[in-house]
């Protein structure tokens, strides 16, 4: 397939998991890629992996002039951007009584303040045809113990997609939600642990963890003009858990 041909596409979290998977879907059917991420050994492992239409650029989206590096480079390279793939997060476990501000500003910064300003930053290079892909999950719409902070800040990714498709609107640049659910990946291992891992994938329908390929899969769909026609949504990639 082709339907990404000559497209240029930034991922953030790019060197692991879900964007990675989405990288490898994105440079299968035609777009140049950038990588960005904090960790410089997991980029070159996936540059290396992935070959010549991927490209590295070490960074945080916590720091604002990590992100001018990184859209000056696309613009100097590229020219512009088709698609922007804001993947990047973290998560933790806390019960409500454990809750620390450290614990909620780590979260909120990474995965509402970090996508913020990703978007924004990225804003001025796109143009009409241009796809925006926020990553979501399912915890946003369900209740999950112990992880009310992570599950809040993805219920706001929902919202800024919402109210960002309506900002947009007449620029012809769309914005979608992608909201997986259990996706064996680095940060999932992390948090959860291989047997957490078993576990609650036998929870989804299909009675097991999902892979990177699969939300890859539709991270191209929301990337290419099959999708022309949505903006302000959101597509499960969670085996039916949140759904059913």
């Amino acid at each position: 397939m082709s339907r990404l041909q000559g497209k240029t596409a930034v991922i953030t979290g790019g060197g692991t998991g879900i964007g990675r998977g989405a990288a490898r879907r994105f440079i299968e059917e035609g777009a140049f890629v950038y990588l960005f991420g904090r960790r410089q050994e997991q980029l070159e492992a996936a540059v290396a992996d992935l070959g010549v239409n991927a490209r590295a650029v070490s960074g945080s989206i916590t720091d604002l002039a990590d992100l001018d590096r990184l859209f000056a480079t696309v613009k100097a390279e590229r020219g512009g951007l088709d698609i922007l793939f804001a993947n990047a997060g973290t998560g933790a476990f806390a019960a409500l009584g454990e809750i620390t501000p450290d614990h909620y500003d780590q979260i909120f910064d990474v995965n509402v303040k970090g996508t913020v300003f990703t978007v924004q930053q990225a804003l001025p290079l796109m143009s009409d045809g241009g796809s925006i892909i926020l990553t979501g999950s399912s915890t946003g719409v369900m209740g999950t113990p112990a992880f009310s902070i992570y599950s809040a800040t993805k219920a706001a990714i929902r919202n800024l997609a919402r109210s960002w498709a309506l900002d947009l609107k007449g620029t012809g640049i769309r914005v979608n939600v992608l909201s997986p659910g259990p996706i064996t990946t680095e940060l999932a291992t992390e948090v959860l642990g291989q047997d957490g891992m078993e576990a609650i994938g036998a929870t989804t329908v299909f009675g097991r963890m999902g892979d990177p390929s699969e939300t890859g899969a539709v991270a191209a769909f929301l990337a290419s003009s099959d999708s022309s026609f949505m903006t302000g949504g959101e597509v499960f990639v969670d085996g039916g858990l949140a759904q059913v």
